[in-house]
């Protein structure tokens, strides 16, 4: 679905991870689309990297974090995404929570909350639901300020078009 280049060593911090998902976040802002990045990672190796492309594909679930888990399943050729982690700058909505459940990913790390459709502890907290069969370790708030300022950057501009 993408063709954003996937590293093969990077750093191995959350921050770094996360600017990694800021970086492809620019991306789907270049391309009209609302600014939101994700990386997985496995054993200290991007498995995938994306970028929203909702506006770019016309498909309404063609999230940074689904086109990511595709190419992570891909690589690693299951789509049992043990022992990794995803990178995202916006908590992920509810579509995208049932989807790294599913994936049975081990790790979300994102940047800012969602107030309006989060369900990784927002509105809902799917992926650490007790009634479901897997549930993921959570880390927010690992560069805020600078997701957050991407975001509302790009809602300012589209308010501020006639």
């Amino acid at each position: 679905m993408t063709d954003y280049p996937v590293d093969s060593k990077p750093a191995g911090s959350d921050e770094q991870y996360m600017r990694k998902a800021i970086d492809a976040a620019h991306i789907a802002e270049e391309n009209g689309d609302v600014p939101i990045g994700a990386v997985i990672v496995h054993k200290d190796q991007i498995i995938g990297k994306a970028y929203n492309q909702r506006e770019q594909l016309n498909d309404p679930t063609a999230h940074a974090e689904i086109v990511a888990l595709t190419q992570a399943a891909s690589s690693l050729g299951s789509w049992r995404l043990h022992g990794c982690t995803m990178y995202v700058t916006l908590e992920p909505c509810p579509m995208c929570a049932g989807a790294l459940v599913l994936a049975r990913m081990d790790r979300l790390v994102f940047g800012c909350d969602d107030p309006k459709a989060g369900a990784c502890g927002s509105l809902y907290d799917i992926v650490r639901d007790e009634r479901l069969n897997h549930r993921l370790e959570v880390t927010s708030g690992v560069l805020q300020d600078e997701c957050r300022e991407l975001l509302q950057r790009f809602f300012a501009g589209r308010r501020d078009k006639p």
